[in-house]
């Protein structure tokens, strides 16, 4: 009956918003909402359901429970460093108009992370940096701006005098960094990826995915990606057989889209 009612329950899920909960993977992903569900005093995934529906702040409590928005500036620094010293030169080397993206961005710290380097480099003005997430709470939040210190505690030092300003407990981004990136809405499962893109960034977010949707999200950003251009990932997910997705490995965690020679 439990197997039944969580079933019923990613049904109702995806018909109402499009989200397939059963890419996911399962285990992984009852244990969470179990536990979430029984703190807000329901016994029922259907009946949490009904109520998810009724109320906005317990399907926003869900979507958050779900895509685990933990995030921070400059995550694992030296995959960063490696970014700044080494791709993004390469690629500004035959384009300086960047045409980058974040998905599943979260609150908003790494295509902001992103920008500080660009910006750096005096080019995020000719950049164009889009940022999508499935969770409007988080893009929210990443809009606001907004930061606790510890968010702040990998970003260079120079970087972070540079970029947020501090008023009390709470670091805000800089204007210059907010106007240059666009959020948006997304589910990356079920929409078009557009095309052209010289980086993508996705990390930390594929280990929930099944593997069948792994491949199908792998291909999708190969797809989306220039020839040459980077797709960024996080220190858990690695790609085996890149090739089979149209991309090469570039260094640890990084793939790079392969150029094919005209014949």
């Amino acid at each position: 009956m439990e197997d039944q009612d969580f079933a019923a329950f990613i049904q109702k899920v995806n018909a109402a918003t499009s989200i397939d909960l059963s890419q996911y993977k399962e285990a992984q992903m009852k244990r969470r909402l179990t536990s979430l569900m029984n703190k807000n005093g329901y016994h029922k995934f259907v009946i949490y359901f009904e109520e998810m529906m009724k109320d906005k702040s317990l399907f926003y409590e869900f979507l958050d429970r779900m895509t685990i928005n933990v995030s921070e500036f400059w995550r694992n620094p030296n995959r960063w460093e490696v970014l700044e010293q080494k791709f993004i030169p390469q690629l500004l080397s035959s384009n300086r108009r960047l045409k980058c993206w974040s998905a599943a961005c979260s609150t908003g710290e790494e295509p902001y992370s992103l920008a500080m380097i660009l910006a750096h480099m005096k080019v995020l003005s000719e950049a164009r940096i889009e940022a999508s997430d499935i969770d409007e709470g988080a893009l929210e939040k990443a809009a606001k701006a907004i930061y606790l210190e510890r968010s702040l505690k990998d970003v260079p030092p120079d970087y972070a005098k540079l970029y947020f300003q501090q008023n009390g407990l709470n670091f805000t981004v800089t204007n210059e960094l907010r106007k240059a990136i666009h959020f948006r809405k997304g589910n990356l499962l079920n929409d078009h990826f557009g095309s052209n893109f010289d980086l993508i960034i996705c990390r930390n977010v594929m280990i929930y995915f099944t593997e069948e949707a792994k491949q199908k999200l792998y291909m999708k950003f190969s797809q989306a990606l220039r020839p040459g251009g980077i797709l960024f990932v996080g220190s858990t997910e690695q790609i085996f057989s890149p090739e089979k997705f149209d991309l090469e490995s570039a260094d640890i965690f990084y793939y790079r889209k392969r150029k094919h020679e005209s014949v």
